[in-house]
């Protein structure tokens, strides 16, 4: 899953960051309404975690230029003001879901999960391959009976190879997914986590190497 947070106070945007990416998320990170806009441009993201109240160009006027140019996006609004008007205010101008500061950082990563279910097509909150059981909520992974032990990007690959239902995954893809702006797209990042990862699952293999195509996961 690859977010934008959009929070103009460098040291909140860190911390939130931090939290994000410990969920397994790949999060960029934009300090004003202009920078937004130009990374929404650039990169599909799954969610964009918008603060409304942004120096330049307003967190009103972002979120309203990402709907007029058909953002597949999903937004969710931050604000200090929490008010019945201002929440209304929020999604009528397109806003997926609102959110008033402060909040706590596990019901921010709840609406996150939330609106990533449904960026896409209808997900099962328990994600099974034969018997493997992948719990994205609770960041568990158990095979045969076996508890997993996953790092960050091990687990987001997994979710994302998991959710493909059998398509096959380019390594592209997965780069840009699970990794944020800072990823070298020339290294072999996504090959040595596949190859980790494969190690964890253990034996028979689940992850196919599909040559020239990338990688799959028979679906359930």
């Amino acid at each position: 899953m690859r977010i934008l947070l959009v929070e103009d106070h460098a040291e909140l945007a860190e911390t939130i960051g931090d939290v994000l990416r410990s969920e397994g998320m790949a999060v960029d990170v934009a300090l004003d309404g202009q920078a937004a806009l130009e990374h929404a441009a650039v990169y599909p993201y799954d969610v964009i975690v918008l603060d409304r109240d942004l120096p330049g160009v307003h967190g009103d006027e972002v979120c309203r230029r990402l709907v007029d140019q058909g953002s597949e996006s999903r937004v969710l609004m931050l604000t200090a003001a929490g008010t019945l008007e201002d929440r209304v205010d929020g999604l009528e101008l397109g806003a997926d879901d609102y959110l008033p500061k402060p909040f706590a950082f596990t019901e921010l990563i709840a609406r996150i999960r939330a609106l990533y279910r449904r960026s896409g097509p209808p997900q099962p909150t328990i994600l099974t391959c034969g018997h493997l059981r992948l719990d994205p909520a609770r960041r568990t992974a158990i095979r045969a009976g076996r508890n997993l032990t996953l790092s960050p990007k091990e687990f987001a690959v997994l979710e994302h190879l998991m959710s493909a239902n059998g398509r096959v995954v380019p390594a592209e893809e997965l780069l840009q997914r699970v990794w944020d702006e800072q990823a070298d797209p020339f290294t072999a990042t996504v090959k040595v986590t596949i190859a980790r990862l494969r190690g964890k699952l253990g034996d028979p293999p689940l992850i196919e190497t599909v040559r020239e195509g990338g990688y799959r996961i028979d679906g359930p």
